[in-house]
């Protein structure tokens, strides 16, 4: 069973930064795309950044230029470094590989249990 696990949230002050850590439990056979999702309070989860197997990346409007999404593929690792942070950016940010565990098995999508991250004005 592989678990995604996030960590690096918490409270910052308008303008400032965290960076999010998604770790997996183990390596899969093949990684098809890396993503990073939020859900604010009374919304729908959301697509914020996604980086492909290829390396290319891609954004939420709402966070171009202000967040970057990299990874480890040594440590199965995403991370999402976010700068200029807002309180709109309040959410619960949620990891998700879409990946295949091994030569066998299905392609499918694996998530974390969400971090929290709060941008007081």
């Amino acid at each position: 069973q592989v678990q995604l696990v996030e960590s690096g949230g918490g409270l910052v002050q308008a303008g400032g930064s965290l960076r999010l850590s998604c770790i997996a439990s183990r390596s899969f056979f093949s990684i098809n795309a890396m993503r990073w999702y939020r859900q604010a309070p009374g919304k729908q989860r959301e697509l914020v950044a996604t980086i492909l197997s290829g390396g290319s990346t891609n954004y939420a409007d709402s966070v171009q230029g202000r967040f970057t999404i990299s990874r480890d593929n040594a440590k199965n690792t995403v991370y999402l470094q976010m700068d200029s942070l807002k309180p709109e950016d309040t959410a619960v940010y949620y990891c998700n590989f879409n990946a295949r565990p091994s030569w066998k098995e299905m392609i499918r999508d694996y998530w974390g249990q969400g971090t929290q991250v709060t941008v007081s004005s």
